[in-house]
């Protein structure tokens, strides 16, 4: 697990950490909120099967557990002598920021519940100098929105260029369950060749070699693969243009198993090939 790509969100009550984890999220990352520090290690060193196929995670640790403060310098220098890529995100902000998002949304700072809001930043800043100095990263959100922060950090975390922001949904699903509620785009290929009417195929679903290979290989499919690939040349730069974190595309047939599920495929995989975050959800696919 020491390849485990680790981030650390922290910072000011009120600067933004659950927005930044949310951007984190939308690029890949695992993601807690609030996890006690005390936990961190023995999460790292999980070696369950869900585990293995996860890369990133990012975590939300600030002055809501009550131990933090005294214990996460020495549990932060452990895990790194081991080997583990732990990286602090440090989110600050100006107090007159501070002091408006908590007018805003009435919210009670954590260390104010017997003073003011002003002491109870003032004090949160006094406690948090020595971890903003050892962060790796620190964003003053003072004058971002939202989705400006999101932004914000998305860049920072892509910065290696082998990734694009707009992460990628795809779902294979049957008509006969109904349509995905999550989807953005759906697409019909109920018109292509039914494996289902071949008796060889029709108990195989479409990760089966042969049956991708009866789906693709009449003339109509690959002119729909090709026609699909230009569509999403044209569509997904305009959807990153608008910000758009992510984007869900659907793919149907008839039971969600065979046709559906190869096409589901090859969207994948053209994704992939271009960097993008991509995930396949074959819905129905073990549906009778």
């Amino acid at each position: 697990m020491s390849n485990l790509r680790c981030v650390i969100v922290t910072g000011l009550s009120g600067s933004g950490k659950s927005t930044a984890l949310r951007a984190l999220e939308d690029i890949g990352f695992y993601c807690f909120d609030n996890m006690p520090v005390v936990l961190l290690p023995k999460f790292l060193e999980i070696q369950s099967d869900e585990m293995r196929g996860v890369s990133k995670v990012a975590m939300v640790m600030d002055l809501r557990e009550k131990t933090f403060l005294e214990k996460y310098m020495r549990i932060f220098d452990r895990l790194r002598k081991k080997g583990y890529k732990i990286e602090i995100l440090f989110l600050d902000a100006s107090d007159e920021a501070l002091l408006h998002r908590f007018s805003e949304t009435r919210r009670v700072h954590p260390l104010s519940r017997k003073g003011s809001i002003m002491d109870g930043i003032d004090l949160e800043k006094e406690k948090l100098a020595d971890l903003k100095e050892m962060a790796d990263k620190v964003i003053d959100t003072t004058s971002y929105n939202v989705h400006q922060l999101k932004d914000a950090v998305q860049r920072y975390f892509l910065t290696d260029g082998t990734e694009k922001r707009l992460f990628i949904h795809i779902i294979s699903f049957g008509y006969r369950y109904g349509l995905p509620a999550d989807a953005d785009i759906v697409l019909d290929v109920r018109f292509l060749p039914n494996p289902y009417f071949v008796e060889e195929l029709k108990n195989y679903d479409g990760h089966n070699p042969k049956v991708r290979d009866y789906v693709l290989g009449y003339d109509e499919s690959k002119i729909f693969v090709e026609k699909m690939f230009e569509l999403m040349a044209f569509l997904i730069p305009l959807y990153e243009r608008e910000g758009k974190s992510r984007l869900g595309i659907a793919l149907g047939c008839t039971g969600g198993k065979h046709r559906s599920v190869v096409i589901a495929n090859q969207l994948g995989a053209y994704f992939s090939d271009k960097g993008y975050l991509v995930n396949i959800n074959h819905r129905d696919i073990g549906k009778s």
